[in-house]
């Protein structure tokens, strides 16, 4: 059986799906858009939506019990491959050293017209 995560300090689900799902020691956090939870805004530059979407996805790991040095994979969505390097060095802004996994796929349009959205998986210390 799986736990629901969920937190004020990153934006509520938009459709029937949580923030994030825990299942023994893994949690799988959905895609995150880049919507500040306090001003439900989304900011205009792809790098500031690439941080805004990996803070949602660190508060959602810290209500888990866990950070962003527990990511084993990441997925990035981009409206636009071309951004690719402006994402990545925000990116590499938030993980060090032990990188996780990733994929990064362009897509033809994100929920909200975003520019980017970021999903983890993570995992728990026991």
């Amino acid at each position: 059986m799986h736990t629901t995560i969920s937190t004020q300090n990153a934006p509520g689900a938009i459709g029937p799906y949580s923030q994030a799902a825990k299942i023994g020691n893994l949690v799988f956090v959905s895609g995150q858009l880049p919507i500040n939870p306090q001003t439900n805004e989304m900011p205009e530059s792809v790098e500031e939506q690439a941080k805004q979407s990996l803070e949602n996805v660190k508060a959602i790991l810290e209500a888990a019990g866990c950070n962003l040095k527990n990511v084993v994979k990441t997925v990035i969505f981009l409206k636009d491959m071309n951004t690719f390097a402006k994402v990545n060095e925000v990116y590499s802004s938030y993980f060090e050293g032990n990188y996780p996994a990733r994929s990064t796929i362009e897509v033809a349009r994100l929920p909200k017209d975003a520019l980017v959205e970021i999903e983890v998986t993570a995992f728990i210390e026991e």
